[in-house]
């Protein structure tokens, strides 16, 4: 099977059409089947159409993008069990609690980590208090 973008000479409308082949084609143009269906005209033409390739090295880049994506995903579930593991979760109050950590000298803490808006960063920043922002993986298998 092929498909094929014809245009009525007529009246300028393009629409597809299947065929078993490109001598099917031929055949019914050559015997006058081939109309528009829009005017019923017998102008109809093939237009210029742009094939669709699929080559090995298109398939090896795909895969090759899969397993970089993977390795990265894999890369990032390790950090987050780390820090899971190793730091305390604050939710949403992390800036809170990275102020009452650095300016309350008597409170010790193993870290913590939680949500923060990049406005919350910014101020941490400026206030001197170290804070950095990690992508994070939710823990669906989708």
């Amino acid at each position: 099977m092929i498909k094929y973008k014809l245009i009525c000479k007529n009246c300028n409308i393009k629409f597809d059409s299947w065929f078993a082949s490109s001598n099917e084609y031929e055949k019914l143009k050559k015997k006058n089947f081939l109309t528009c269906h829009s005017c019923n005209s017998l102008k109809v033409e093939k237009t210029l159409m742009t094939p669709q390739l699929i080559n090995s090295k298109s398939t090896s880049e795909t895969k090759l993008n899969t397993a970089k994506y993977r390795k990265i995903k894999k890369t990032i579930k390790n950090y987050q069990k780390f820090v899971k593991d190793n730091f305390q979760y604050v939710g949403d109050n992390f800036a809170y609690e990275a102020r009452s950590i650095h300016y309350n000298s008597k409170k010790k803490s193993k870290g913590i980590y939680g949500s923060a808006s990049k406005q919350d960063l910014k101020e941490l920043k400026e206030e001197g208090i170290e804070a950095q922002m990690i992508p994070w993986i939710e823990d669906n298998d989708n």
